[in-house]
């Protein structure tokens, strides 16, 4: 998140981050998996782009998003396990 800042502009990683919200069903993992840490990640990333992906249908168009994207900036997108269970 601070690379840029620290190497003072000469390197912008650009990078896509996927991870999921575990599920609780078939098998509940537990809190220690199945929090949703979303907004944490909000306040602590000044310089990447946190998405919650709301619904399965957003996946593509998300990570198309992620991989298209112009301004330098990493993406870190959040899928919520129970997608992966329909």
């Amino acid at each position: 998140d601070k690379m840029e800042e620290m190497t003072r502009g000469a390197f912008k990683p650009r990078v896509i981050v996927r991870t999921s919200i575990g599920a609780k069903v078939p098998l509940n993992g537990g809190v220690q998996h199945t929090k949703n840490h979303t907004e944490a990640f909000k306040h602590l990333l000044e310089n990447v782009d946190v998405v919650l992906l709301e619904n399965k249908n957003d996946i593509f168009a998300a990570y198309q998003k992620a991989m298209n994207r112009t301004d330098s900036k990493s993406t870190l997108l959040i899928e919520y396990g129970e997608y992966y269970n329909e």
